[in-house]
């Protein structure tokens, strides 16, 4: 794997002769928090932050998306037929995505690119972006990404994986892509290997020894679904929840939609917006029936699929790669970690049975 290096007096220029060809999108800083967007020229991304508040899924799967406009003018000949929304689908680089949040595009890839379904809108977003990673060399309190499948320095569903050496950025060209959008840059410069890998050693180790927070996930495939799904402590983790859905509209991994039409006039739109299994409607069915009526039952259902039906369904880890926004950023401080710990060591009580 070919590794280069980037002196940071030149970044900026590199930057700007990439937005020549590319839209440019990364994170800044809005008021007290950081979010990820389309950059204006001249505007300066910060690769200092610790984190996104918001994941950046929403590069790729937008929180509402027009998939299709239809009008009802009866005047008009195409009255009533639904055409496909215009989307802009050009190149676009990705500067300063965490390892875990890439990680997460490729555990949200299994829902919309299958052999059986192929999601054209997500597919053409996800293929049209190049993704340049920022190593973690602090990892936040709450990351505990090394337990789930992830690291400060993970590769996996990165093009760059760019490690911060003080003066200068050491880019790890993990694909082709990647390759390409260096040379577009003009930043490549070669080095020494050897010097390079040893500096990224170092510090990937220092900030591995910094993630203080771990999970157990070992024995979640040999759990018996039904044993978990009745277990008792679902009451105590839902005392607290008040189902607002911030777990899930931050969560890198978090899938779910709602299929909507919106009209205005005679002009109208079919959208998809994001939906949460924590919203009391989420399986509210037209009858009026829902089999998820409680809180508790919804709490379940959000833990159950992260931590149980997706490690049985694939047998590839959980669906989480342990960014902790969920912990950080829950109003009732209901923590991942502990619901983790608590079904991976779950046995049933034998004398009920």
């Amino acid at each position: 794997m070919k590794v280069v290096k980037i002196d940071k007096k030149v970044w900026a220029d590199g930057l700007e002769r990439l937005q020549a060809s590319n839209r440019l999108i990364g994170p800044v800083k809005d008021d007290h928090f950081y979010s990820f967007k389309v950059l204006d020229r001249g505007e300066i991304l910060d690769l200092t932050m610790s984190n996104t508040r918001l994941s950046p899924k929403s590069i790729v799967y937008p929180q509402s998306e027009v998939m299709f406009e239809y009008s009802l003018d009866e005047g008009r000949k195409d009255c009533h037929l639904m055409k496909e929304a215009q989307t802009d689908y050009s190149s676009r680089v990705v500067v300063g995505i965490r390892p875990c949040d890439a990680k997460a595009f490729l555990l949200v890839q299994r829902n919309f690119d299958t052999p059986e379904y192929k999601d054209p809108y997500w597919i053409r977003s996800y293929e049209s972006t190049t993704f340049v990673g920022m190593a973690c060399n602090n990892p936040c309190s709450t990351c505990f990404c090394s337990s789930a499948g992830s690291g400060p320095f993970h590769e996996e569903g990165l093009d760059i994986l760019l490690v911060d050496a003080g003066d200068y950025y050491w880019a790890k060209i993990v694909t082709s892509k990647g390759e390409r959008i260096l040379k577009d840059s003009g930043c490549m410069k070669e080095t020494g290997a050897e010097a390079a890998d040893r500096e990224i050693e170092s510090l990937k180790e220092k900030a591995e020894a910094g993630i203080i927070a771990r999970i157990r996930t070992e024995r979640l495939k040999e759990k018996t679904t039904t044993d978990l799904f009745d277990a008792p402590f679902w009451e105590d983790f839902a005392f607290a929840c008040i189902n607002c859905g911030t777990c899930t509209y931050v969560c890198p991994t978090c899938w779910c939609f709602d299929i909507q039409d919106e009209v205005r006039g005679t002009s109208g739109v079919r959208m998809r917006n994001w939906d949460s299994c924590m919203y009391p409607l989420f399986t509210h069915h037209g009858s009026g029936h829902n089999p998820r009526d409680t809180k508790t039952q919804r709490l379940r259902q959000r833990f159950m699929h992260k931590l149980k039906y997706y490690v049985d369904k694939y047998s590839d880890g959980i669906q989480c790669v342990g960014c902790g926004r969920c912990i950080s950023l829950c109003p009732v401080n209901i923590d991942i970690r502990k619901v983790c710990e608590a079904m991976n060591g779950f046995e049933p009580d034998q004398k009920s049975v």
